[in-house]
């Protein structure tokens, strides 16, 4: 067996990098794809299919012996990219990615936009590049650099869905489709996660699982005047604050609901502190806060618990309410809010979703008309713990790459794909890994993607594809 050359293994890795990856991704960025829940006319707008094709055929082009590709479509789904590379002894590897957007956001500075690919400092500006398109260039780019040099790897399965920013409705209906040649994978590696730096190798311990739904209070047929009928008629919007009130607690910020929360199990509050030990100040000051703004807690440990494993409410939209510039003195006969529920990795969403509606609509305030329409729920994901193996491997990609040793670190947002996964493959072991830190912005304005981060990231997945293979032949 061959010695891995790392400093050739990253020369390979660079040049991919400048003269095929970002170029790609420039080019996918200008695609609006964005998904479903934001296009619910994505197939006749066509632009799925375009980043369908852009990826597919780069992936064509590249080097890889072994490698089959195959765009699968189920009726009335998404399509999903399924390759596979033919490898070394009995195991396989799943590589996973999306390549589906989130919409515009408003924000962006004067000159980017979500559609407008800008290189600055090294940084890749515009929507998806970094959540997560990068991921099948990436992916690939690893395999290739490890057979350059003639070093084995594990047969290989990359799976690019089209619909994981609408929860990944559709994955499930094609991980069955494909189970018999997708198998039971020893190692599963998801490059749609974040990092909280850009100086190592991070991997995600866990999860948090999500809800969403709108909150509506009706108190009039019509709206009337605001001097005849305030002191008579209770605001909706007065009303509403009531009903967030019953669930979290304003002054603290506290949710409120027992069946939001789950124990912090001791390994992950240890986590919790050598993260923000290593990440200091940064766990808050990678926020854009106003001037003056402070954060939610001053320690940096309760930060990170607080994003990884406690439940949290967030009002992210509005309606019933009129434009500052045509609103007269009116009072009005509803208010609606979208409220964005983040729960704990092992708290069950369905159960939370139902615990929340009862509790939201019970005993109206005044007799008003409440209703909580629930959109959309997801489990959250806690990783199976990690094998010495794995440990090791990151630990010395890491140190070979960045420089610095690896961290591990609880995410806030959800994947859907990864509790669904660790359902089917509960013996695998999960490296949950990305791009998207300080100020990358997933979903918001201004999103960017770190090219040395990505350059580095896609060598130490390589770096662990030959440990895997080194120790399950």
């Amino acid at each position: 067996m061959t010695d891995l050359n790392t400093a050739e293994l990253f020369e390979h890795v660079e040049t991919t990098w400048d003269d095929e990856i970002i170029p790609q991704l420039i080019d996918y960025i200008r695609i609006p794809n964005k998904s479903p829940l934001f296009d619910a006319d994505w197939e006749a707008h066509g632009y799925m299919e375009q980043a369908v094709t852009l990826m597919t055929d780069w992936a064509r082009r590249q080097p890889v012996a072994g490698m089959s590709l195959e765009v699968v479509r189920l009726p009335g789904r998404t399509p999903l990219i399924f390759i596979e590379v033919a490898g070394s002894g009995s195991e396989t590897v799943m590589l996973y990615g999306h390549l589906d957007k989130q919409p515009e956001m408003t924000g962006w500075a004067e000159h980017l936009g979500p559609w407008k690919p800008v290189i600055e400092n090294n940084r890749l500006f515009g929507r998806g590049g970094a959540d997560d398109g990068y991921a099948i260039f990436a992916s690939l780019t690893a395999i290739a650099a490890l057979q350059a040099q003639g070093i084995p790897h594990a047969r290989c399965v990359l799976i690019i869905e089209a619909c994981e920013e609408s929860g990944s409705d559709d994955l499930p209906y094609y991980v069955d489709h494909l189970a018999d040649r997708i198998g039971a994978p020893s190692l599963v590696v998801c490059l749609d996660s974040g990092c909280g730096d850009y100086r190592r190798l991070w991997s995600t311990t866990s999860l948090r699982g999500m809800l969403s739904g709108d909150l509506r209070v009706d108190v009039l047929r019509e709206g009337v005047h605001s001097g005849d009928a305030s002191g008579v008629v209770p605001s909706s919007f007065r009303v509403l604050r009531q009903l967030l009130e019953r669930i979290e607690d304003a002054d603290t910020g506290e949710v409120r609901l027992p069946a939001l929360h789950a124990p912090v199990p001791e390994q992950r509050i240890e986590q919790a502190r050598h993260t923000a030990q290593v990440m200091g100040e940064q766990v808050s000051r990678r926020f854009p806060f106003v001037q003056g703004m402070a954060a939610a807690a001053s320690e940096p440990v309760d930060l990170v618990l607080a994003r990884s494993w406690k439940p949290t409410i967030s009002v992210t939209g509005v309606d019933g309410m009129p434009p500052l510039a045509s609103a007269g003195n009116v009072l009005r006969p509803y208010t609606t809010v979208k409220l964005s529920v983040r729960l704990p990795p092992t708290v069950d969403a369905e159960a939370a979703s139902a615990a929340l509606k009862a509790e939201l609509e019970r005993d109206p305030p005044y007799g008003a008309t409440v209703s909580f329409d629930l959109h959309e729920f997801a489990n959250g994901w806690e990783a199976p713990p990690l094998a010495d193996w794995l440990k090791d491997a990151v630990d010395r990609a890491s140190a070979r790459y960045f420089g610095e040793p690896a961290a591990y670190n609880g995410e806030g947002g959800s994947i859907p794909f990864m509790g669904m996964l660790g359902e089917k493959f509960p013996d695998a072991q999960f490296l949950i890994t990305g791009v998207l830190g300080p100020n990358s912005n997933a979903h918001g304005p201004n999103e960017f993607l770190d090219i040395p981060t990505g350059k580095r990231l896609t060598a130490c997945v390589a770096d662990v594809l030959a440990t895997h293979v080194g120790v399950f032949g």
